[in-house]
Formats: C-alpha cells, structure tokens, sequence
C-alpha cells in the first residue's frame, strides 16, 4: 500500500514561495477586481440559477470589460530563473489535436511553448455564462475538524438549464496561490470573457468550473499556514466541496456516491496557480481516482519535502508506485505541467519535469506534457495562457 507520509516542508518554507515581493502569487488583490468578501453572486448571462440544499445570491457584477492581451510581461523587476531548459526538442505546436470527451489519448509534443491568447479572446462574448456562489459544509481538518460553513464559486456555461437534467457537463476545480480566495478566477481581468469565448467559439465544450479555496474562516494564511492548508484540501475535496457541487449541478456523475464519482472522472479535471499548482499535485497524488486531467501552473510537486527542500526522485518513484498500484496506465490520466521562462520558481519546476521527462518509459507523452510561455513571468497573464492551451484539450469540441 503507498504510504500517505508527507515530509513538512524545511525551514525554508517560510521564504515567499513566489518572491511575490516584484511577482504576484495570484494574492488577495493581483487576479481580483472584486472589492470586497460579501459579493455573493457575479452575473455575466441572461441566467439565474436557484438554489437546492446550497445558497446562492443574488447580487450581481458586471464583468463583460476587457483588458489587454495576456501576452504582455509581468512586472520588470521579475527575477530570471538560474535553471536552464535544453529546449532541443521544444516547439511551439499548432492547435493540438483534442480528445473526444471520452477520454482518448491527447497527440501533441512532450515539449514546447505555449501559444499566446487572441485578443478577440478577451472581448465580452454574446453569449456568457453565469457565475453563482455556493456555501457547502466542511470540516477545520488543519485544526481541530470542527464544522465549518466554505464557500465557491461556479461557473455555468451559457445555456446551463437546471431543469435539463439530461444534458450533462465536464467539470473543472480551479485553484488560487497564497493569500488568494474564492471566486478569483471569475472576477480577474479578462479570463471569464476567455471561458466565454473558449466555449462560444467551439474551442471546448461548454464545461462547469468551480473556484474554490484552500483556505477557510480560522486559517493562518502566512505562507507556513498556507502549506499546511493546502496539504489538507483533498479531504475537503473529496468529503465536502466535490459532492455539493456535482451533486447540485449537472455533471457526468450520476451521483455523489463515491463509486458514481470514480466513475466520471474522465469528465473532470483540477488546475492551480503557485500554491494552487502545489495543491494540484497532491491532488494527483491522493484523488487521482477521481481527476483525469491536471493542469499544475508555476509549482512543483511537495508531497516530499516543501519549498526550497525537494526530493524529485523521491517524488517521482512516488508517481510511479501510485500510477501502477491505481492502474492509471490503464484507466488514462494527462498532466499538462506549465510555467514560465522568466517565472521565479522555474527552478523548482524545472527540478521536478526534467526528473520525469528522463523516465518517458512511465511519463510518455500521452501522459504528461511539459509547456513553457516565453518570457512568462510569474502572474495573471501566464495563468491566463496556460489555460487558454491547456482547457480544450482536456475538453474539446
């Protein structure tokens, strides 16, 4: 059986995972544009969705305004990585060929560039979804386990009807870095308009996205408090946000049984940024019974160790005896492993995916790629491209 041991992350850990100090980790104000914690519903289509066992509000946001295209640098005081890329192999790819929602083997390079977003993917798009906020019940698991009242936010494709319960949808979990929250990756510059028009422009199938948080009431969000957090996500994963969430919208589980959940997991996929990266790797490491498709964003793997202290072999004969005691060859997983040429943590990165590209007889490429933006910094805007590349393979048209 595969020792659910977690070394705690060295002293070093108390550093800034990010240097956040001339690069954002995605906290509380850099991927936000709303003002305060009691906005309760963001509304960009002509939907409203009632509520079941779960609460949603109605107080609405506007959020058809655009910004820039993404591919503008971050801030110029970024650091450069010390670590190098043999970038020999590496290209930039076309439009890759997509899966047929059923779980097929995705076709692209093991390595390369990412591709910028089109402008036009930043315009308000006639047809937009709704984006409604749940509360679910949870537990403290950091402290005490104590019951505690969470909340989301979910995105709903444009035409998601609650009373059409034949029509059923993909499903991605989206999570922010240190000091983020909830709902940010609706509210933050143009990357709702970019959902819109992935979906609009038949770039994927339209998909439910939820924005949910490591974090709740009690939590220390110093960066130690973060880690230890984010460590623990996977039991309210599993236990508490996944089944009020599928079990209200209409996903491919039948229900919230955890068989009927195993089941779908070829319709579901969970991406982070920064510490959000760090949480999608341990969901690969403890749900992966659950989650086909992972999308970790500037992070490296800390089921061993933790900042500043890795252990990539150590990791990846980990991924290893995890991949063939859960058969994963067999029932299909994909990890598309970002970051940026210019990001602060490449290092970590870069530790890590060279370690697991060395072993392409476990790691092939119809199981992990690894794709980098160039000159990406650390921020909003390598976030927005890494999902812009990533989302419609996972779930194309």
């Amino acid at each position: 059986m595969l020792k659910k041991f977690i070394c705690l992350a060295s002293s070093a850990a108390v550093m800034l995972f990010s240097g956040c100090e001339n690069q954002s980790d995605l906290p509380p104000d850099s991927l936000s544009n709303i003002s305060n914690s009691e906005q309760t519903e963001i509304q960009s289509g002509s939907n409203t969705e009632s509520t079941s066992d779960t609460q949603s509000s109605t107080n609405t946001l506007d959020s058809s305004g655009s910004q820039n295209n993404s591919s503008s640098q971050g801030s110029s005081d970024t650091q450069n990585s010390s670590s190098s890329q043999d970038s020999s192999d590496t290209q930039t790819s076309p439009k890759p060929e997509q899966p047929d929602n059923s779980g097929n083997t995705i076709n692209i390079p093991q390595t390369g560039m990412t591709l910028s977003v089109p402008s036009e993917y930043m315009e308000a798009a006639e047809k937009q979804a709704n984006v409604v906020r749940i509360e679910y019940d949870s537990k403290d698991y950091v402290r005490d386990g104590s019951p505690i009242t969470k909340t989301a936010y979910v995105y709903l494709p444009y035409g998601y009807d609650e009373s059409d319960t034949e029509t059923r949808y993909d499903i991605v979990y989206l999570m922010h870095g240190l000091g983020g929250r909830e709902g940010e990756y609706f509210d933050m510059g143009t990357m709702k308009n970019m959902f819109d028009n992935l979906i609009a422009k038949g770039d994927m199938k339209p998909t439910i996205m939820v924005s949910a948080t490591f974090y709740n009431e009690n939590s220390d969000r110093s960066f130690g408090g973060s880690d230890s957090e984010l460590r623990q996500f996977h039991l309210d994963f599993t236990e508490n946000l996944m089944p009020a969430v599928e079990g209200r919208f209409h996903t491919y589980a039948r229900s919230t049984s955890k068989e009927d959940l195993i089941a779908s997991r070829d319709h579901r996929a969970f991406a982070g940024f920064s510490l959000g990266s760090v949480t999608t790797w341990m969901e690969f490491c403890y749900d992966s019974e659950y989650i086909r498709y992972f999308l970790p964003m500037s992070g490296a793997c800390w089921y061993y160790g933790g900042y500043g202290n890795y252990y990539p072999e150590e990791t990846c004969d980990f991924f290893e005896e995890l991949i063939a005691e859960n058969d994963l060859n067999e029932r299909g997983y994909f990890i598309y492993a970002t970051t940026g040429t210019q990001d602060t943590v490449r290092g970590q990165v870069e530790i890590q995916m060279q370690e697991m590209l060395k072993r392409n007889d476990v790691f092939s490429p119809d199981h992990l790629v690894y794709y980098q933006k160039e000159g990406g910094y650390h921020d909003f805007n390598a976030v927005q491209e890494y999902l812009y590349n990533a989302l419609p393979l996972f779930f194309g048209t």
